[in-house]
């Protein structure tokens, strides 16, 4: 790697869909962002804005039928704006990866050996694991000389006892076909974890804190000293809080009792938790604006729906406050936990005892900075820190391969 190699191009490829960002690790800066929908179908759209030029949002839309056409786009887009692949300031690409089973724990050099464990691990991660490794076979024939990057979802949480890791089922079973609990959105717990403590003005080290990802998907962790501890997602991302269409923490006779009684397949069982579940299921909505909307105009199930989920998030902090023994800070990020303040401020509530007190002044305030909105006598602090898993990806591949 050359001195002057400080860009990462970070890729997060879905089933049908790429979304990138190119970093210089420099600064920090952003260079260009965008985003290739429906690929695979008739036509794509590609949005793309080039931030280092200040350049507008250029879309276009044209067959782009997989993942190699669509990096192609992506390509001459960067291209056009004087930041190709082909730029030796180029460091790496860094892939976002959703599963890494137990054996990845940290960001990792792609290899023949990484791909071929990667594919192990696709009937944990049947969604996700396929199309994040098409993104890098990918990236890999366009760049060959490039170091690809993985960096894993499921990295921050190995660090948690087996006793919060492992289900109470038959050992050999559950080893036999890797059933235990994996947790996900680990670059955004590591990432907020960390810029929390900062706030705090402490070293991770130091403080303990409960981050809660609030978004369509939705997860809590218990971070002691930098370390998880636990978290509410397990073998999938369908277990612990509820979500805009994931039900969370089910009582797993459930489905038992739909397949015998409602003779419905596992594929439907699997469609109604994963999709048609959480504040979808419940509500009609999981956009929580509209459903906040609905219940000011006296909607019933909409107030349920956000009860029901409030209070499964409110027995999450109170369970990881007596996994930690003590809290130093409850930080809420992503979608939901960045800007609905009626959540944080019903989180929360009731909760005084355990030193967590919400400033209503502060809470309503709107800002894209970290930022406590707790009282400042208030024993353990509340934050509203939003997450950037993209430059915890690109800080990861950067600091692997300058290494």
């Amino acid at each position: 790697m050359t001195a002057n190699a400080t860009r990462v191009l970070v890729l997060n490829s879905g089933s049908s869909s790429l979304k990138y960002q190119l970093l210089d690790m420099a600064d920090g800066a952003r260079l260009a962002v965008g985003l290739v929908e429906r690929i695979g179908e008739e036509t794509s759209r590609l949005a793309h804005t080039p931030l280092a030029t200040g350049g507008a949002k250029r879309e276009r839309q044209e067959p782009m039928p997989d993942h190699d056409a669509a990096l192609k786009a992506v390509a001459r887009e960067l291209t056009a704006d004087g930041l190709g692949l082909d730029s030796p300031e180029l460091a790496a690409i860094g892939h976002r990866v959703v599963h890494g089973g137990q054996k990845f724990t940290a960001p990792t050099v792609v290899t023949d050996e990484v791909m071929a464990e990667m594919e192990r691990l696709i009937p944990v991660a049947p969604l996700h694991n396929p199309a994040n490794i098409t993104g890098i076979r990918t990236a890999q024939a366009l760049r060959p000389d490039l170091p690809q990057v993985a960096v894993f979802d499921t990295a921050f949480h190995t660090t948690m006892p087996e006793s919060a890791a492992r289900y109470a089922i038959d050992v050999e079973t559950a080893d036999a076909h890797m059933v235990r609990r994996y947790g996900f959105h680990g670059t955004s717990h590591a990432y907020v974890s960390r810029e929390t403590a900062k706030l705090l003005g402490k070293d991770p080290s130091e403080v303990n804190v409960i981050v809660l990802h609030l978004g369509n998907g939705a997860s809590a962790s218990a971070v002691r000293g930098g370390r998880c501890v636990d978290t509410s997602m397990g073998l999938t991302p369908l277990e612990g809080l509820v979500m805009g269409t994931r039900s969370g923490d089910i009582d797993p006779a459930v489905i038992l009792h739909l397949s015998r009684n409602a003779g419905m397949s596992v594929d439907e069982i699997d469609s109604l938790l994963n999709k048609k579940s959480g504040l979808i299921g419940l509500c009609g909505d999981n956009d929580m604006r509209e459903i906040r909307r609905r219940i000011d105009e006296g909607d019933e199930r909409a107030a349920l729906a956000f009860d029901i989920y409030v209070h499964r998030l409110k027995k999450y902090i109170g369970a990881y406050y007596a996994v930690l023994g003590k809290v130093d800070a409850v930080a809420f990020t992503a979608g939901v936990g960045e800007n609905a303040a009626p959540v944080r401020e019903a989180a929360v509530a009731g909760l005084e005892e355990l030193g967590l007190v919400v400033d209503a002044g502060l809470n309503e305030i709107r800002s894209g900075e970290a930022r406590l909105i707790s009282p400042d006598y208030a024993r353990v602090a509340v934050a509203v820190v939003p997450t950037d898993e993209e430059l915890e990806i690109a800080t990861q591949a950067y600091a692997l391969v300058s290494a």
